[in-house]
């Protein structure tokens, strides 16, 4: 296993097996291209450390995921089409690519993607909007409206610093039902029967809204790639590959 640099060296990325590879997986928010690294053992492919995480740079800019997905496309364009693999934020990239470069994804695997809104999202609570407009005025000094924001946050939230704060914040108000809607490539769909970071019901839906998706729910399985959990991504992808 080797790193490579791809996209003129703006995305690096683990190599596992030979070239051309044939499968490319994106990881979770927080994570990195390793996850992949038994899931894909002995097949030729590429786990991407998207930008922000691992060794890959952070982007200059306030990047959504069809900004991510651009340049994932730029990185796979030189070997495509490929089988996608996509866990948590790394599947919200992969459905936009899949949705808006259909070429470059012969088959998209999905696990634990957060893809559709069980519930509207949260107003921020009347006090903390006080906070952050008396912040504004300068009433406020910073470490008290942070310390209001961490016990508001979630545990991605704190733990991100910077620029990757805002990437989260931005990405999370997303929506991708347009393009859900407009994948045609074979999809396959593979859940934990206990994922509440990206709820199974929300996943079963969303697989309902890409046409002729395969639905797979892996029992006693979480959210994250466990030993289990992979077993089955990686029957999928197999699968994907005929």
């Amino acid at each position: 296993m080797a790193i490579q640099a791809l996209a003129d060296g703006r995305v690096l990325a683990e190599r596992i097996g030979g070239l051309p590879a044939r499968v490319v997986a994106l990881h979770g928010w927080g994570r990195t291209g390793t996850d992949f690294t038994e899931i894909l053992a002995g097949l030729d492919a590429l786990a991407i450390h998207l930008p922000g995480f691992g060794p890959t740079a952070a982007p200059d800019t306030v990047w959504g995921t069809e900004d991510y997905a651009r340049v994932v496309a730029d990185a796979i364009e030189p070997i495509g089409p490929v089988v996608l693999v996509g866990h948590s934020f790394g599947g919200r990239i992969a459905v936009r690519l899949a949705a808006s470069r259909p070429e470059l994804v012969s088959a998209l695997v999905l696990t634990g993607a957060p893809l559709v809104r069980m519930t509207p999202t949260a107003k921020p609570s009347l006090s903390y909007r006080i906070v952050k407009a008396l912040h504004r005025l300068g009433v406020v000094p910073d470490a008290v409206l942070e310390s209001r924001r961490k016990k508001l946050g979630s545990a991605d939230y704190n733990a991100a610093q910077g620029i990757l704060r805002d990437i989260l914040v931005k990405t999370v108000n997303e929506n991708y039902d347009a393009d859900l809607a407009r994948i045609s490539t074979p999809a396959w769909l593979v859940w934990g029967e206990h994922d509440t970071a990206a709820p199974t019901a929300a996943g079963k839906i969303a697989s309902e809204r890409i046409r002729g998706a395969r639905w797979t729910v892996v029992p006693n399985e979480a959210h994250l790639l466990t030993p289990t959990l992979g077993v089955a991504v990686r029957a999928a992808v197999e699968e994907a590959l005929g």
